[in-house]
């Protein structure tokens, strides 16, 4: 039988402290025997010659196969020694039903709330947000006319005034200002007269008066800049609004109605090109020879001009508007440069 006595040295309790010689030396009738406490302390002990040398590796594996060599009744009680030793655990159970009610029964519980109060919140907030959508004026509105009617109450119990006007007195009709809205086209106009006012600089600095020129509407806007037409119905400073000018102040006329306009000088066209035939349409002379206060005719360049004067050595002197764009200018020029002079109409 194999003692269970508990013990409070495993190595004691299963002879591991020993080796199997000293325990065979310790028996009766031996010679005296070392005591150990642990198997490192014999190990140490023991002779260095005696002891092979292995690793700890082998060493635990040979102690595991010492272990698995021992009867299973051994390695019970080692089993139930290691027990022993292991402290003891509560034992557990489920809880029955009438401890889990118990425990909720004792468990303190929670206030509940009261639905009338929820709600009465709401509707004190939904009112704060109603009260302040309302207009302050709508507020007012009873003391105003209160204070309305007790104003009339009071000029009522007033003394009335009486006021004698005179016969002689008249009535003034009064007048306010008015005002007046900018409209687009007086825009456009204010715009037409800045240029309007540029181009009257820029023609005193030409120097153009000096050289004859007495065409009246010299400041007034260019084709390119948007001109409308003169009252000669020729567009403005161009060459032929020039020279029909020059037309009538050679006819005495300077001013509207003008005796030479577009519809009976050049009905047909009023482009430069159409000039002769419109002056041979009239029945008016045509020719070759130059004469002062002519028209010089330039059919392949679509331009007329003004015969200032006829020189000796067979040049002419025109003045014309347009040559050099947009402005006055003079030439003297060959006569035969002209492809045809148009006699003063009659």
């Amino acid at each position: 039988m194999v003692d269970t006595t508990p013990s409070s040295n495993m190595d004691d309790l299963f002879d591991f402290g020993v080796p199997a010689s000293e325990r065979d030396a310790g028996a009766p009738g031996s010679a005296e025997t070392a005591q150990f406490n642990s198997r490192r302390e014999a190990r140490a002990a023991a002779p260095a010659a005696s002891r092979p040398a292995v690793s700890r590796k082998q060493e635990r594996a040979a102690s595991r196969r010492s272990e698995l060599s021992r009867p299973a009744s051994d390695r019970r009680a080692v089993s139930r020694a290691a027990r022993e030793f292991e402290p003891e655990q509560p034992a557990s159970r489920k809880l029955r039903r009438a401890e889990i009610a118990l425990m909720h029964a004792s468990a303190p519980k929670a206030p509940r709330k009261n639905p009338l109060r929820a709600l009465a919140t709401m509707a004190v907030v939904g009112g704060m947000f109603a009260v302040a959508g309302i207009p302050a004026y709508a507020m007012s509105t009873t003391s105003t006319t209160a204070a309305a009617a007790q104003a009339a109450k009071q000029a009522a119990s007033l003394d009335s005034q009486s006021i004698v006007v005179s016969a002689d007195a008249q009535v003034v009709a009064t007048s306010r200002d008015g005002y007046h809205a900018t409209t687009q086209a007086e825009v456009e106009e204010m715009s037409k007269d800045e240029i309007r006012a540029q181009n009257n600089a820029d023609y005193l600095l030409s120097g153009a008066r000096e050289l004859g020129d007495d065409y009246p509407w010299y400041y007034e806007l260019s084709e390119d800049q948007g001109a409308g037409l003169s009252p000669l119905n020729y567009y403005f400073r161009q060459c032929t609004d020039f020279v029909a000018w020059r037309l009538n102040r050679d006819a005495g006329s300077f001013d509207a109605p003008f005796k030479w306009v577009w519809s009976n000088l050049t009905p047909t066209g009023g482009n430069a090109s159409q000039w002769e035939y419109a002056w041979e349409s009239h029945g008016w002379p045509v020719s070759d020879t130059p004469i002062v206060g002519s028209v010089a005719w330039f059919g392949w360049s679509n331009h007329v001009a003004y015969v200032k004067a006829v020189n000796a050595d067979g040049t002419v002197t025109v003045e014309e508007y347009n040559y050099v764009p947009n402005v006055y200018s003079q030439r003297t020029i060959p006569a035969t440069d002209v492809e045809s002079f148009l006699y003063p109409p009659t």
